[in-house]
């Protein structure tokens, strides 16, 4: 099958086994302009829609996603290998943002008052119109949901570009909507490359854009909507710190840190990417981290059993496994792991690395795998300097007994999001973004849903005087 794939498709090559199973044709520009028409003309009726309307269809939204959520959990890992068990997780809980912005959404968007000593004022929030997103794989449905559940609640309409490995997903997204009775071209799906992407922002009729994904995909969308004059938001890489004090639970930090950087195959933005250990407590938890990679167990991913998938595809674990040995050149130690696993799909195993130095490539890089980077550290200061030695800044965690001490080291790291004793996690109520080289902007909570209208002010005075 393999050899009849057209090179102007998307297709679904299942991880576990390598093999192809279904094949999309690129929309050539006819139907893509018919589309982003259609997301025109109905953000004009879309954003005078009442709000009850808007909540409306979000909450049939989350309940057929509730009702299949084991369905949708097997496409999810048909296409990018995720556990099982996870996917189903990962649609439950986009299943409750959509909720989240349903019950919430009207009172965020309620006309704010402005204090002000000569009559009256109040900020007034307008949705902006189409709102492009470009999305990546690792998670099919929340990618989705983090600009889709806000934005159309704010009266936008969506344009949602999804990555080219999981085209069933970014499909059954869009037929989901419809099926809640989504008024035509309120949301649409787009099967094009990441290029055309880029060159649609320079399009009169898409108002924003918002990506998750890459440095360099990143880089290019902002380039653009810069050039145009367009609002975006940017969720890119990140290298989280995962800080462990001396007076921390040495097991529970240990398993924190090693059930985090497997999770999803290490395959998370926000994943535990370096270990960071005040180095009195250091050899104890080395030991126990290495105790707990003992119980990891590769295999099918729609097995309960099994606590390690596939990687999304062949050429990311190819990735994974040169990021590693050309570390391990530079002088990282290889403690556990390092190879591909011999059996059929994309896995590899999970892997401890130590004695990573400033001039090491994998000290700078983000590795979107199963890799632990095992840092260890003399003090607390050191360890935040560790922490911020990077041009990332999306999570991280501190592990301490002492919540007030966790507390000053959490404020002094450059990031986004920072948990204690706890991994970077998702809630609805919760803002997801970061700094630096992480991007820009908001996601979640009510800070993401004002990302993409205008706040415009509305003023009433007696006096002409403009002072």
């Amino acid at each position: 099958m393999e050899n009849t794939i057209k090179e102007s498709s998307v297709k679904t090559v299942n991880p576990f086994t390598n093999k192809t199973t279904k094949q999309f044709d690129i929309m050539d520009d006819a139907v893509l302009d018919t589309k982003i028409q259609n997301a025109d003309d109905a953000f004009k009726l879309w954003k005078k829609s009442a709000f009850s309307d808007r909540k409306n269809l979000l909450k049939k939204v989350a309940n057929i996603m509730r009702e299949r959520k084991v369905e949708l959990g097997a496409l999810v890992t048909l296409e990018m290998g995720k556990l099982h068990k996870d996917a189903i997780a990962e649609v439950e809980i986009s299943a409750n943002i959509f909720d989240y912005y349903a019950d919430n959404g009207e009172k965020f968007l309620a006309d704010q008052p402005l204090e002000t000593p000569i009559g009256s004022a109040f900020l007034s929030y307008e949705p902006l119109g189409v709102l492009l997103s470009v999305q990546p794989w690792n998670f099919p449905f929340y990618q989705i949901t983090r600009s889709a559940a806000p934005n159309v609640m704010a009266g936008n309409t969506i344009l949602m570009k999804h990555a080219s490995n999981v085209p069933q997903c970014a499909e059954e997204m869009e037929n989901i909507f419809k099926e809640a009775g989504a008024p035509k071209g309120v949301y649409q799906n787009l099967f094009i490359p990441g290029k055309k992407a880029s060159e649609l922002v320079a399009d009169k009729r898409i108002k924003a854009v918002t990506l998750t994904g890459s440095e360099p995909a990143g880089s290019a969308i902002a380039a653009e909507a810069g050039k145009y004059i367009k609002k975006s938001t940017l969720e890119l890489g990140g290298s989280d710190a995962f800080i462990v004090l001396d007076d921390a639970n040495i097991q529970e930090a240990a398993t924190a840190a090693v059930i985090g950087r497997m999770w999803n195959s290490g395959q998370v933005c926000t994943s535990p990417k370096r270990i960071i250990v005040e180095e009195a407590i250091a050899d104890t938890f080395l030991e126990k981290v290495k105790e707990e990679f003992k119980k990891i167990k590769a295999g099918d991913p729609m097995d309960p059993e099994t606590t390690l998938a596939p990687l999304s595809s062949e050429k990311a674990v190819e990735n994974v496994i040169k990021q590693v040995e050309k570390a391990a050149k530079e002088g990282a130690t290889i403690v556990l792991g390092g190879k591909r696993i011999d059996r059929e799909g994309a896995f590899m195993e999970p892997t401890l690395l130590t004695n990573i130095t400033p001039d090491n490539s994998a000290y700078n890089e983000e590795i979107f795998g199963p890799v632990f980077m095992f840092y260890r550290v003399k003090n607390e200061e050191e360890a935040i300097q560790l922490a911020n030695a990077t041009d990332f800044g999306l999570g991280g965690s501190v592990f301490s007994g002492n919540e007030k001490r966790a507390q000053n080291v959490a404020r002094q790291i450059v990031t986004g999001m920072v948990y204690i004793n706890h991994l970077t996690g998702i809630s609805p109520e919760l803002p997801f973004g970061g700094t630096k080289g992480s991007g820009y902007g908001r996601e979640q909570s009510p800070a993401g849903i004002y990302e993409f209208v205008n706040p415009k002010l509305i003023r009433t005075t007696t006096t002409s005087n403009p002072y």
